[in-house]
């Protein structure tokens, strides 16, 4: 895989294959490579996806823009743009929006989940 500059006014979001109101742009997926996947999504105002684990993946999410709150460590933690979460393969974690505005993330995970 070359290096790629992704441009986000270019970046095509659409409807998240599970979750409602939650939109995505896929930019690296295990087609790319072996080693991550990497996505950007796009939650709405008052939306939270389940709290989940992976088995397998590493999950890093850097908070883009907006704000809400993060499931880690059994409890939830408030979250604006710049804050980073690590989540180590089989934890539990969530994110859910709690403002009026999208909440957006990128999210990197090693192995590929995508």
């Amino acid at each position: 895989m070359k290096s790629r500059l992704f441009r986000g006014k270019e970046m095509t979001f659409a409807p998240h294959p599970r979750l409602a109101n939650v939109q995505m742009a896929i930019c690296i997926t295990g087609k790319d490579t072996e080693t991550v996947s990497v996505c950007m999504i796009d939650i709405a105002p008052n939306e939270a996806p389940p709290i989940h684990r992976h088995d397998v993946q590493v999950d890093s999410i850097l908070v883009v823009s907006g704000k809400g709150e993060t499931y880690v460590n059994g409890r939830w933690e408030p979250v604006e743009a710049g804050d980073y979460i690590f989540v180590p393969q089989g934890e539990e974690h969530g994110i859910r929006n709690t403002g009026d505005v999208s909440l957006r993330i990128f999210v990197h995970h090693s192995p590929p989940i995508l």
